[in-house]
């Protein structure tokens, strides 16, 4: 598969995700994880990488272990906005967005969020449709997938863990539709305080 800039994903949708496997599955069964996922090493952290290795893993989790998906994604996506708060977000940004008048905070924080998209939705179209509200079309993380309940915990956590740090220690985030349970493709996220 030919890979370019549009397939590419931050590498932390792998490496904050290998942690938990291990603690919440164990070594041998999380290695069953990313072999089936046709990994056989981990990225180094130190570039982009194909969306479709990401995407692999997140679906292997989800068959593999449906009963613990949820929560493993979702720390997964907690642990991904906690790297990105130490070493993506300036110290300085952080605490002007915490003094901030929140609707101004959190206007800035979506604007962000929506400039540095592409690391973190690859071939997919990111949307900010206000600053408490966003949506991913084409989400690559959830491709070719049909599902009766939302999928995304991982971005939802991402994105909650952010606005928690940032804009309220109330916030959270809600996938509201989810790609893989309609054919428009396109996963909502409302962020709430």
């Amino acid at each position: 598969m030919k890979v370019d800039a549009f397939n590419l994903i931050g590498p932390n949708a792998i490496l904050q995700l290998w942690p938990i496997l291990n603690a919440q599955l164990g070594a041998e069964r999380a290695r069953a994880l990313l072999d089936q996922a046709g990994l056989h090493t981990l990225p180094d952290g130190h570039a982009m990488i194909p969306e479709a290795d990401a995407a692999s893993l997140h679906r292997a989790v989800r068959c593999s272990a449906p009963g613990e998906a949820s929560i493993i994604l979702r720390e997964a996506g907690i642990r991904t906005a906690d790297y990105i708060l130490a070493h993506r977000i300036p110290k300085p940004a952080q605490i002007l967005l915490k003094i901030l008048p929140t609707p101004i905070a959190a206007w800035l924080l979506s604007r962000a969020i929506t400039q540095h998209a592409w690391t973190f939705v690859g071939s997919g179209q990111f949307r900010r449709v206000t600053s408490w509200q966003f949506e991913i079309e084409h989400n690559p993380l959830i491709a070719g997938e049909q599902a009766e309940t939302c999928l995304c915990g991982w971005h939802a956590a991402v994105f909650a863990r952010l606005y928690r740090a940032l804009i309220s220690p109330h916030a959270r985030c809600e996938e509201t539709i989810c790609g893989a349970q309609t054919h428009e493709g396109v996963c909502c996220f409302v962020l709430i305080i």
